[in-house]
């Protein structure tokens, strides 16, 4: 039991490390996390969204909720969720989209097919020192898959999980799925930016890094 854990706590040292490297050196330097401060934060789980969040959130549209699709744009055009943002795990660092990442108006809720792409974009912002960045818990694949095709529980369930199925089936009927058995057709987002509040930069701390 050790060694996996070993080996898994080395795993995420390694991908911490590559992520780390990715961001730029002048602005890590104020805001730079020790891999064990990241694995801290990741092992804690706080920056997860459940789908069945979300799809509360889109029901009643949330004015504090702003999609951030960071697949690329072609993948984006083939099938996004409603009003979402695509900013490319590629330019994710493009001045382009700081108003976007770096804001304390809205919610982001970052998302790819999977978790993987989407998790590794919201360590290099929190890395920046970016907050109110959060991650769709299994991607587009896993929002498909529970929210808009629920399966029917069997008959020996529990209550709790007859009302989950009974909210995700009404979710599903708002939100388009129901009958696709692949990606559904949804509106395209404006191309306009929605206004962001520009949040003040953070200071670095006295004494070096």
């Amino acid at each position: 039991m050790k060694l996996n854990q070993r080996i898994l706590t080395s795993a995420i040292l390694i991908l911490l490390g590559l992520v780390i490297a990715m961001v730029p050196e002048n602005t890590t330097r104020p805001y730079k996390l020790t891999p064990q401060q990241m694995v801290e934060e990741i092992s804690i789980g706080t920056e997860m969204i459940q789908p069945d969040e979300l799809a509360d959130w889109l029901i009643n549209n949330d004015p504090t909720l702003q999609l951030i699709d960071v697949r690329d744009p072609d993948a984006f055009d083939q099938f996004h969720l409603p009003g979402a943002v695509n900013i490319p795990l590629k330019d994710l660092l493009s001045d382009e989209w700081v108003d976007y990442l770096d804001q304390d108006v809205k919610m982001n809720v970052l998302y790819s097919n999977g978790t993987t792409k989407a998790h590794n974009c919201w360590m290099i912002l929190d890395q920046l020192g970016y907050e109110n960045n959060y991650v769709l818990q299994g991607g587009l694949n896993y929002w498909v898959e529970t929210i808009l095709n629920p399966q029917k529980p069997g008959a020996a369930v529990s209550d709790d999980e007859l009302a989950r199925y009974d909210f995700r089936k009404g979710a599903s009927q708002a939100l388009g799925g129901g009958i696709q058995t692949a990606s559904p057709a949804v509106d395209k987002p404006k191309k306009a930016k929605p206004p962001v509040k520009r949040r003040k930069k953070k200071k670095a701390p006295e004494g070096g890094c």
